[in-house]
C-alpha cells in the first residue's frame, strides 16, 4: 500500500482513531536511536579529549548566550 493510499484510508477513521494513529506515529519518531546516540557520544569524547590536550578552545557560556 502506498503512502497516499494509507493516508486516504486513515482519513476514513473516526477522529479519535485518527488521533490515536497520529499520536503513535509521533511517539515512534521520538524513540531514541542507539546508533545515533553512539555517534554523538564518540564525537563528544573526541572533543573533550581535544579540549583537554589544548587542541580545541572553549567558548565562555556568557558569549554563547549573549543577546545581540
Amino acid at each position: 500500500m502506498s503512502t497516499k493510499e494509507l493516508l486516504r484510508e486513515a482519513l476514513k477513521l473516526k477522529p479519535e482513531d485518527r488521533f490515536t494513529l497520529v499520536e503513535g506515529l509521533i511517539r515512534s519518531l521520538d524513540e531514541p536511536d542507539k546508533k545515533l546516540d553512539d555517534i554523538w557520544a564518540e564525537e563528544a569524547e573526541k572533543r573533550l579529549k581535544a579540549y583537554r590536550e589544548g587542541r580545541l578552545e572553549g567558548i565562555p557560556m556568557e558569549e554563547i548566550f549573549k543577546e545581540e
